[in-house]
């Protein structure tokens, strides 16, 4: 029972996470679409292209607000029998949106400042501009620490994206207070060039939010110290004798489906590999919101000295090899003549079955009268 409760806390959570996104977004939307008003009467009164580009830019930061919110809406749809393993993946899309539309923003706002360059207008500042540009300043900084905050708690890239460009845009609408200054007291307009230098950093802003979004959907490695935590906390179970070759598919930000070994004493019974399984499933999905729909076991003989020995020996000659960064699941048979294991093979490797073969010829040389299985695996979590 207490279990159910756990399951119904993790959900509760879910929905507090998705609530904090909508309300955060709204309160970008309404902030962006009151400054892209401001700056777009400003800007047209004043001619100045640099203005008229940061409220173009700032009705694009309000539309990407509502793309996050109806893709975490959409994201937070259960699992049916066309998508088992949810819609999690939709936010990324959602911040896939959001780049490629501040991308289009930066590249026209670059043609229009380029046209502006070749064909130049003396803009026309007034206090009111200023003081407008100012407070863009001032609700932008406001904009990129709460965006950046709520969505580092609630792991939203959509957030964090919409909190990177809000503090891109301070940046901005501060060159911007600069070049009216010098206007203002030079006669010296540096509107044009400036608009153009705005455009080139909202694109290169654009395409780094871009890059970072289809590595996620294309598949990242796992997070190092989220590998050792939950591999420190499968290890910790009792008649649990090692965890290896834990694998995680991510398909949101807060969805996970993995898989794990574990050795355990060869005379468990089936029973008791069940009820560890269970538990260690249980655990793990409720410390780190990690569904584990596969525990693989592999058996532990370490009481016998002559197969401790066969061990080490296996073990030296495994990692003679380059490019083995590790082993495990190492298991010797006497009765069946069999030698079991699976060894890691880095990525660097050209040809990895290449790799195992040397490897499986190596251990067969020495041990002639065992059959040989060994089977390749890659370091997913690099804590080996």
């Amino acid at each position: 029972m207490k279990r159910f409760e756990d399951l119904k806390k993790l959900d509760q959570l879910e929905k507090e996470r998705e609530n904090k996104i909508v309300k955060t977004s709204l309160f970008g939307i309404i902030g962006n679409v009151l400054l892209a008003i401001l700056k777009g009467i400003v800007g047209i009164k004043s001619n100045s292209i640099a203005i008229l580009v940061d409220a173009v830019n700032n009705l694009a930061d309000g539309g990407s607000s509502v793309i996050t919110i109806i893709g975490t809406k959409l994201a937070s749809k259960e699992a049916d029998h066309k998508h088992p393993f949810g819609y999690g993946r939709v936010e990324y899309l959602s911040a896939m949106i959001i780049s490629v539309i501040i991308l289009y923003v930066g590249i026209t706002s670059l043609v229009e400042a380029v046209k502006k360059i070749l064909n130049p207008v003396e803009p026309s500042y007034s206090i009111i501009s200023i003081v407008i540009v100012s407070l863009s300043v001032i609700v932008k900084i406001v904009m990129a620490h709460k965006f950046n905050k709520i969505g580092g708690e609630v792991k939203s890239d959509s957030l964090i994206n919409s909190g990177e460009d809000a503090r891109l845009d301070a940046i901005v609408s501060l060159s911007i207070l600069l070049a009216a200054g010098m206007s203002m007291l030079f006669d010296v307009s540096l509107e044009a060039y400036l608009g153009a230098i705005i455009s080139i950093i909202i694109i290169k802003s654009a395409i780094d939010m871009l890059n970072k979004t289809i590595s996620q959907l294309l598949g990242e490695k796992i997070d190092p110290h989220l590998a050792q935590d939950v591999i420190k906390t499968v290890e910790n179970f009792p008649g649990v004798e090692g965890a290896n070759a834990l694998v995680l598919n991510n398909y949101g930000p807060n969805n996970w489906n993995g898989s794990i070994d574990i050795g355990v004493p060869e005379t468990y019974t089936a029973e008791q590999l069940d009820e560890i399984i269970r538990d260690i499933q249980l655990e793990v999905y409720y410390q780190y919101k990690i569904m584990l729909t596969a525990v693989g076991v592999y058996p532990i003989n370490a009481r016998n000295r002559h197969i401790t020995s066969i061990k080490d020996q296996i073990r030296e000659i495994v990692f003679s090899h380059q490019y083995i960064t590790g082993i495990h699941g190492l298991y010797v048979d006497e009765f069946d003549k069999e030698i079991r294991f699976d060894v890691i093979i880095s990525l660097d490797a050209e040809n990895r079955l290449e790799v195992l073969q040397k490897v499986v010829n190596d251990v067969r040389h020495r041990f002639p009268d065992y059959n040989i299985e060994a089977f390749p695996n890659v370091d997913y979590t690099e804590t080996y």
